[in-house]
């Protein structure tokens, strides 16, 4: 049980990426606090857990309201206890268009939902994790040359997570805190069944890979456990590429 006794908070954990990572967490013995905005999808992933044995709670959280999210991160910790994994893998926003023709605001629609969210979330969890020295903050980012044309500001959001992460590490390594982010070539089974070209689009992630498979949800949910845990207590300050390949360093 890699996380036993550890209390996590995953911010939009209704979603499928969440969802599969609120349940590694559970599997491995953590208790998971669920916060998202939809309320019906929380509680979906909540009774799964609760089903398999796990120990989880659900709330409906705006991780981009500064009062709500203190007052979130507050409450947890004074019904756990504490605090020891902080994972925001929510949605940015991001209007999907080439750079020539997305309007200002598009553009920067998910650059500035992302540091809005990742700062206030982080935060609000370093604030408990500098009292108990101990602590982990988890992220999906993955800066790096590789791009697509037409993606408008999402692509500039994920490199701008990795620029927030490396002063949030440095500023919290000395108290026993890792920083970290994930980063993917594009998981299949997170595309909706419903959207347009899933099938298109689900071939053309598996064939960027060099190992012929994209990664899967459990994979994700895997990795992020074993970073969050004890066994990767050296690992911080960088991102972890669970991308088959398709991201190289």
């Amino acid at each position: 049980m890699l996380l036993e006794n550890k209390v996590a908070v995953i911010y939009g954990a209704g979603g499928s990426i969440g969802g599969a990572v609120a349940r590694a967490f559970a599997g491995e013995g953590a208790r998971v606090f669920l916060a998202g905005r939809t309320k019906a999808t929380l509680d979906k992933v909540a009774g799964e857990i609760r089903s398999n044995g796990g120990v989880a709670e659900a709330a409906v959280v705006d991780a981009l309201d500064e009062r709500i999210v203190d007052g979130y991160v507050d409450a947890v910790v004074e019904q756990a206890g504490h605090i020891d994994i902080s994972f925001n893998v929510i949605g940015y926003g991001n209007v999907q268009e080439p750079l020539a023709e997305i309007s200002v605001e598009d553009f920067l629609q998910p650059i500035t939902n992302a540091m809005r969210t990742q700062f206030l979330t982080t935060r609000a969890a370093a604030r408990h994790m500098v009292r108990r020295g101990s602590g982990v903050i988890l992220a999906f980012g993955g800066d790096g040359p590789q791009t697509l044309p037409g993606l408008g500001g999402f692509k500039v959001a994920l490199d701008a997570i990795e620029g927030l992460r490396r002063p949030w590490a440095c500023e919290l390594g000395p108290h026993g805190i890792r920083v970290v982010t994930l980063k993917t070539g594009g998981v299949p089974e997170s595309i909706p069944d419903t959207f347009a070209g899933k099938n298109e689009i689900a071939a053309g992630i598996q064939k960027a890979t060099l190992l012929n498979r994209a990664a899967t949800l459990a994979d994700v949910g895997n990795v992020a456990a074993f970073v969050a845990s004890d066994k990767a207590r050296s690992i911080t300050a960088t991102e972890v590429n669970i991308s088959c390949g398709a991201l190289m360093d």
